[in-house]
């Protein structure tokens, strides 16, 4: 019986670099968490983009209440939510750098 060998990709940095933001149109704390990541971007290099949960229902079923959630498309890690964790932003960001 043969196994078959599974080779793991290698992560390129610019891979882990790029996280997810789920939240929504109206929300203050969404809004406080895209500042407060656009501050961090000034000291560490990563990108961030926004998806609105509203425009999905299966995200407002995982996020609704959690909003705003940062995000690794990455791992589907959850790095933080509500608030900017820079240190738990700081950590993934060094696991693979």
């Amino acid at each position: 019986m043969m196994t078959k060998r599974i080779e793991s990709t290698p992560v390129t940095p610019d891979q882990v670099k790029k996280l997810i933001v789920y939240g929504r149109e109206d929300c203050h704390l969404c809004q406080e968490m895209i500042v407060a990541l656009k501050n961090f971007q000034v000291q560490v290099s990563f990108e961030f983009h926004v998806v609105d949960i509203d425009s999905d229902p299966e995200l407002i079923v995982l996020y609704g209440e959690k909003i705003p959630v940062l995000m690794s498309p990455l791992t589907n890690q959850l790095i933080c939510h509500y608030f900017l964790d820079v240190a738990a932003l700081d950590g993934y960001l060094g696991e693979f750098g």
